[in-house]
């Protein structure tokens, strides 16, 4: 799991190594052409506009694909903010001295549900153990919610019951594993890549200038590493500056409302 220190000093890397680059290719053009003169390199601009847009496609894709997964979780909440709300109020359907007990386990599952999200931007082991309880209490749902079911003795009684406690449970590992997708991470490393070979095409087409233009080439490579930060922070919206805690605020009105 990444933090959000992890994540700034992967945009501050990418930073330090393009502004790096950028001298690297402006001294290494400077060199070249003291030794071989200007000389009209018609194929070294094909091969820089085709770096510029593959790396322009990549961080597209990339940011895409990002804001895609990020409204995706988003989503995935009031999701199981429904199929819970959906199972809560099948358990009028349940003898009315078997549904007390249950609705207390479900008050503690939505509570476990909330802690284990809000915990991870703070400790992963505490959502983990929270995740643990979770689990807990799914069985112990079951077993009570099932068993009052059956106890009714009617079939739609117990198959309603049933089909609300599964997709309630099945949204709880969806979005699991929805939080556990991310970007590839080869594709982060040829971003990062291209991102650096960018800089060298940059800083080596600046050697035909007279004096280095310093702050087009901070703010390129400030630039770019911003849209890195940005990727990785959508990738991850419990640690960071962009957070689900709107959506989070589903799942607190329905255990506000579960009386």
């Amino acid at each position: 799991m990444a933090n959000l220190i992890s994540v700034l000093l992967s945009a501050l890397g990418v930073l330090v190594g393009m502004l790096l680059c950028l001298e690297a290719g402006r001294r290494a053009g400077a060199w070249l052409r003291t030794r071989e003169g200007d000389r009209v390199e018609t194929a070294a601009a094909t091969i820089d506009g085709a770096i510029f847009a593959l790396f322009g496609l990549l961080i597209a894709f990339t940011f895409s694909g990002a804001a895609s997964r990020f409204d995706h979780r988003r989503d995935q909440i009031a999701d199981e903010a429904n199929a819970i709300g959906t199972a809560w109020m099948r358990i009028d359907l349940l003898a009315e001295e078997a549904q007390s007990p249950v609705r207390g386990l479900f008050r503690e599952y939505v509570r476990s549900r909330i802690a284990t999200y809000r915990a991870i931007s703070s400790d992963v082991k505490v959502a983990e153990a929270e995740w643990e309880r979770s689990q807990d209490l799914q069985n112990q749902i079951w077993r009570r919610a099932v068993a009052a079911a059956r106890s009714t003795g009617n079939g739609s009684v117990l198959t309603l019951v049933v089909q609300s406690l599964n997709e309630m449970f099945d949204m709880a590992t969806t979005r699991l594993h929805a939080s556990r997708t991310h970007v590839p991470e080869p594709i982060l490393g040829l971003l990062f890549v291209l991102a650096l070979a960018s800089a060298l095409v940059v800083g080596y087409a600046s050697a035909k200038d007279e004096r280095p233009n310093w702050f087009h080439n901070a703010l390129f490579a400030v630039v770019i590493a911003a849209c890195i930060f940005i990727i990785l922070d959508l990738e991850h919206p419990r640690i960071g500056f962009i957070r689900l805690d709107e959506a989070d605020r589903v799942m607190e009105e329905l255990l506000a409302g579960m009386k």
